[in-house]
């Protein structure tokens, strides 16, 4: 694994994103028809049938805005060919499916048939057509297939549903009943005005019975892309009004090289600072560790090349961030290694290695499962930004796994096997127990004894996010809000950072800045508060990605708590969600508070904090449930107690590893990544928080009501 990854990683060049590299714009501007206006209404809903294509095109993280009435923005990081991807976004996509009536020799001297059109086929042969029978929106779906047994080679396959079912087994059906051989048993495939298809029925195929099972193939001269791009086409459904392109340029990355510079350096520290406090913490087993973590970079990195992803700023400083939290396994497995070292008469430092695996592994699967299910969810039903960051996600999740249960496994229990450290246990960090448990150990304390204590602070700080966020609002980000766009064209080169310091001194600190073809700039900005010369844009996210988002997010949490009622009882997965749901208010509610904008950047770091608020509840009831099955008659509020204690220093270690990064990046990383790192540090200490005193007594007052309801005597 590792050299395969190391191959991929120095072989395949990895894709930079717009913020970094900058790409390629194209301008497209909406025409009207004499049935539809080219309205604000039908350029929005030409975006997002763009969006759709985009995404099946394959690029990853563009960016797309609508600016005034009629033009639309369309930004595409590291395309290769952009005359095609203009060539394929600019194309209308009009596809309908016609009977053919005959060919022009057959009528010549006579009186062609009412709505009738006369197209050319692929040979030049003039077809007279009748009006069409299907349309493009009778389609469920079409892809691109290779003939390997037939020899045909490239074709695209087309499924109908719901009424274009029976509507192409009339229209093969009513082809059939001619003779084979004449030109009324084809039928014609139009695409944009152009006969792309015009096969004969099958003799197969009976009058009046057509072919029922709803499918069928374009056939031509196709190559690869093409069948791609026809099918990409197909799926992504007709532009209401057509486009033309134009504008098409190169722009530059919106975030400076002082930028990128400094986000670099802060990744360096931050990830060294975590190394350090790993090995200082656990010693031989924290080197080791460490190790592993580097190959867990490695094997994300050359998975995320592989797979074309593109990476952006905040993608990069998660995927940096990642590998500071899958510290948090190699913990996991460390303190129950201790645990079961201090519990042994004759204890070994290999065998309590093994044990500290074993016991680990439920913990380290079910909160990895939840996560998995999560990213899964946000890549099938959310697009664009989200659903690279459900990618990024799944790609992480496996790795870290891969991270913690092979590589740092192989290396922990072959030095544990070495006979120098056999004679010396207190080198590997697991023949002592740490600090935090030996203070919990001498003071014990009872944090479950009124659990109704930690929920009315819970419920205080909920109350003061919400007026924060019902008080002065949640600032949404031009990527949600739309804003303005200024051009401006220079006499010389200008350097973008010294433009992005005048406007932060003009009171515009989160004003995008590009540079733009040879000799030119781009500004998006916050509406302005007087009338300047320059255009409305709208928001990058639409309301359908928005919309995707939310339902993608929402469905994911149910998803969960599906999963953790059938690991852990229902009181403890509803006690998880309830966590959840804390963490988010309380995060958007601080964002609210301080003024600061909810963007992009802002959602990623959300997505991600969901993430390891369900980790830390998971790791919790994990030790809950392997109690309740040590002592079944044990008092609940006992056991849930006993887990917060044998499990928080677990928690404190890996929220001290995650803060160090996050401090790095917030100190270091400028404004670009600021608050990014401001809203995971928030979400770190809040999700640390809730997991031990929300979480714990949520679930205790769940039983107590449950088991309360369930004794209550019925009244006659």
């Amino acid at each position: 694994m590792l050299a395969v990854s190391l191959y991929v990683a120095a072989a395949v060049p990895v894709r930079l994103g717009l913020d970094l590299r900058g790409g390629t714009q194209i301008v497209l501007e909406t025409r009207s028809t004499a049935t539809t206006e080219a309205d604000r209404e039908a350029t929005d809903r030409t975006l997002e049938v763009l969006r759709g294509r985009i995404d099946a095109l394959g690029v990853a993280e563009p960016s797309l805005v609508r600016s005034g009435e009629r033009r639309i923005i369309v930004e595409l990081p590291g395309v290769q060919d952009p005359e095609r991807a203009a060539d394929v976004l600019g194309r209308t996509a009009q596809l309908t499916f016609h009977p053919v009536l005959g060919t022009t020799q057959d009528t010549a001297g006579g009186t062609p048939v009412a709505r009738e059109r006369v197209l050319p086929d692929e040979a030049g042969t003039a077809l007279r057509l009748g009006p069409a029978a299907l349309t493009g929106a009778h389609v469920e779906e079409a892809a691109a297939r290779f003939d390997q047994q037939g020899g045909a080679g490239w074709h695209v396959t087309v499924d109908f549903a719901g009424a274009g079912r029976a509507g192409w087994a009339k229209l093969t059906g009513e082809a059939a009943c001619h003779p084979a051989g004449a030109p009324a048993r084809r039928l014609a495939i139009v695409l944009d005005d152009k006969v792309i298809s015009s096969p004969q029925v099958d003799p197969s195929v009976g009058c009046a019975t057509g072919i029922r099972d709803g499918a069928t193939r374009i056939t031509g001269s196709f190559g690869a892309a093409q069948a791609r791009e026809l099918s990409v086409l197909i799926n992504g459904g007709a532009l209401p009004v057509p486009v033309e392109t134009v504008e098409q340029r190169t722009v530059g990355p919106t975030l400076g090289a002082e930028a990128i510079t400094a986000s670099a350096w802060a990744a360096v520290v931050g990830t060294a600072l975590t190394a350090l406090f790993i090995m200082v913490v656990y010693r031989l087993m924290g080197v080791l560790a460490t190790v592993a973590l580097l190959c867990y970079g490695l094997v994300s990195y050359a998975a995320l090349a592989a797979l074309g992803a593109t990476l952006t700023l905040p993608g990069l400083a998660g995927f940096v961030l990642a590998i500071g939290m899958a510290v948090d396994a190699n913990v996991l497995v460390f303190e129950r290694a201790r645990e079961e070292y201090a519990a042994r008469r004759r204890p070994s430092t290999r065998s309590a290695l093994s044990a500290g695996f074993r016991n680990a592994f439920s913990a380290i699967a079910d909160s990895n499962i939840t996560t998995l299910i999560a990213a899964g969810l946000l890549f099938f039903l959310a697009s664009g930004p989200v659903r690279g960051f459900g990618v990024t996600l799944g790609i992480g999740v496996l790795a870290s796994m891969f991270s913690a249960l092979v590589v740092t496994r192989v290396l922990a229990e072959f030095a544990a096997g070495r006979a120098a450290v056999h004679r010396r246990p207190g080198l590997t960090g697991i023949a002592t127990t740490g600090a935090v448990r030996e203070r919990l150990t001498r003071r014990d304390p009872q944090l479950m004894r009124r659990p109704r204590r930690w929920l009315a602070v819970s419920a205080a700080a909920l109350v003061l996010a919400g007026s924060g966020i019902a008080l002065r609002g949640v600032q949404f980000g031009v990527e949600f809000t739309g804003g303005r766009l200024l051009e401006y064209v220079t006499t010389a080169p200008v350097d973008t950072d010294r433009v992005r310091s005048a406007l932060a001194d003009a009171g515009l600190p989160r004003a995008v800045v590009q540079a733009s073809g040879d000799s030119g700039l781009t500004v998006r900005t916050d509406p302005l508060t007087r009338d300047e010369e320059d255009e409305l844009i709208g928001p990058s996210l639409g309301a359908e990605l928005r919309r995707g988002a939310l339902i993608a997010l929402a469905v994911a949490l149910g998803a969960q708590l599906v999963y953790l009622a059938a690991r852990f009882r229902w009181v403890l997965g509803s006690a998880a969600v309830v966590a959840l749901a804390h963490d988010t208010v309380i995060l958007v509610g601080v964002f609210a508070w301080l003024g600061k904008p909810v963007d992009g950047v802002f959602l990623a770091a959300l997505l991600t904090v969901i993430g390891y608020s369900v980790n830390d509840s998971v790791v919790l009831f994990d030790r809950v449930r392997e109690l309740v099955r040590r002592a079944p008659k044990a008092p609940l509020a006992d056991t849930v107690n006993r887990a917060v204690l044998q499990t928080l220093p677990r928690t404190v270690n890996t929220g001290i590893g995650a803060a160090f990064i996050l401090t790095a990046l917030a100190v270091l990383g400028g404004s670009s990544l600021g608050d990014f790192a401001l809203a995971l540090l928030v979400g770190l200490a809040v999700g640390t928080y809730s997991s031990v005193l929300t979480a714990a007594p949520v679930a205790l007052e769940l039983d107590r009501r449950t088991r309360t309801g369930a004794t209550r005597p019925r009244r006659s």
